[in-house]
């Protein structure tokens, strides 16, 4: 009865003491914390610099320098990372390219399924000297034979009938520019969408890029911008057209470049020669465009984009991006994203309890103080900083609660659960010498009362 009595007495001390101690903090995972990528800083004003913009790794390639065209630029079609480019936002007649964002603009407003029969109305106003393929007032067209037209003929023809079936030429001009500003494209002014020259009428390399890379994400875009020769319909026959995007097709003496998609050719007065090409080889594909090369006739556009697609596959993982053809919202979101996959926490700067509702709905708490009342640790059951202190975990759940978690013979206990620091270990310590000196107590007394000198 003694011995237990005294058990007791220590226990009740024991606790009693742990009640007071201060609540050990939960421990870090003993393995390291991954590190969020490494952030490449990418000047965005450099790519309005005149002239050749690359950053080349040790080891790696400078720009090729025997590409004569006036503006030109290389970049990761996935990523969007710019590699390369020269007089990128140079402003210059675009030419037929231009019918990329037409595409890109009207391809998903109209029904690929539908037939349409066009009036004279429809194919007033064409320029002097356009490329047609041949659409006739009339007859009626499968809406996919009008886009063959336009992207292996380049037919002016076929972009006004697709235009006036889209709200008609004005209509479709508001729309393309929108779609430009959308994109990021603030070279880009629209007065034909047809790419026949017009005052005013302007588009850069990096614009042209970025509606080529837009393209991409349509696989209509991409299944008529790569298709090399098709049938288009006449009354009551058809006849043969091709692609005059000589890399694809490997016409003219010029050689096809392996694994190209498309995209666009062009080529008026007042613009030379145009080309905004991609191509893909293995995991990557890039997206060239080409403004106006200065020497080696009509068909250097083409072999100046070999020389940039050669190039930029060489340079994978040799340079450094001078750019992007990301909008800002967009790279912001990939870079947070980023950062979450290799940390699970939420990138520096974002408010936790704004990353925790875009992904489980949860209502953010109302007034400017939200974010920074919910601290860096938010939702994710672990104080950390200056509000630790106020975590719900405190006190004696806290203790109980690791204690149950050290004692569950059943359940494995989690590495951030155990304490370190230097309490750790003494709530243990303590009952066990608590322990200790109720029975050496007891023992003391036991003794001394066998020889007279008190007792219990």
């Amino acid at each position: 009865m003694i011995v237990m009595s005294a058990v007791r007495h220590a226990a009740a001390g024991a606790a009693a003491l742990l009640l007071a101690l201060p609540v050990p903090a939960a421990a870090a995972a003993s393995g390291t914390e991954p590190t969020p990528p490494a952030e490449r800083f990418i000047d965005p004003a450099r790519l309005h610099r005149s002239g050749t913009q690359v950053q080349a790794l040790p080891g790696g390639p400078a720009a090729p320098s025997s590409v004569s065209a006036l503006s030109w630029l290389v970049a990761d079609a996935s990523t969007g990372e710019v590699l390369a480019a020269r007089n990128a936002h140079r402003r210059l007649p675009p030419a037929s390219t231009l019918k990329t964002l037409f595409a890109v603009t009207a391809l998903p407003r109209i029904d690929q399924r539908e037939r349409h029969t066009v009036s004279e109305s429809e194919l007033s106003g064409i320029g002097s000297g356009s490329s047609m393929v041949g659409v006739q007032a009339g007859l009626t067209y499968k809406v996919s034979d009008l886009w063959n037209g336009v992207f292996l003929n380049s037919g002016n023809d076929a972009v006004r009938v697709l235009a006036a079936m889209n709200g008609g030429w004005e209509s479709t001009t508001r729309q393309m520019q929108a779609k430009a500003r959308a994109l990021g494209a603030h070279d880009t002014r629209v007065v034909s969408p047809d790419g026949y020259d017009a005052p005013g009428q302007v588009s850069s390399a990096y614009d042209l890029a970025l509606f080529g890379r837009a393209g991409l994400q349509d696989p209509d875009f991409v299944r008529y911008s790569s298709t090399r020769y098709a049938e288009f319909p006449a009354d009551g026959w058809s006849y043969g057209i091709r692609n005059t995007n000589r890399l694809l097709t490997g016409e003219d003496g010029v050689r096809r470049y392996p694994g190209l998609i498309g995209v666009k050719n062009g080529y008026t007065t007042n613009a030379g020669n145009t080309l905004i090409a991609a191509a893909r080889q293995g995991s990557r594909t890039l997206v060239v465009s080409v403004m106006n090369p200065q020497w080696g006739g009509g068909l250097a556009v083409y072999e100046e984009a070999r020389t940039l697609l050669d190039w930029g596959f060489d340079a994978a993982g040799r340079v450094q991006p001078v750019g992007s053809l990301a909008p800002a919202a967009v790279r912001d979101r990939a870079k947070d994203g980023q950062v979450k996959k290799a940390t699970g926490k939420p990138a520096a700067g974002k408010p936790a309890a704004e990353a925790a509702g875009k992904t489980s709905g949860a209502v953010p708490q109302a007034g400017p103080k939200a974010g920074a009342e919910r601290g860096a640790g938010a939702g994710t059951g672990t104080a950390t900083g200056p509000d630790a202190r106020t975590a719900p975990r405190a006190g004696a759940a806290a203790v109980s609660g690791d204690m149950a978690a050290l004692s569950a013979p059943a359940k494995a206990v989690r590495q951030e659960d155990v304490p370190s620091g230097p309490w750790a270990g003494l709530p243990l310590a303590l009952v066990g010498a608590s322990l200790g000196a109720a029975l050496s107590l007891w023992v003391w007394r036991r003794r001394s009362a066998g020889r007279g000198d008190g007792g219990l």
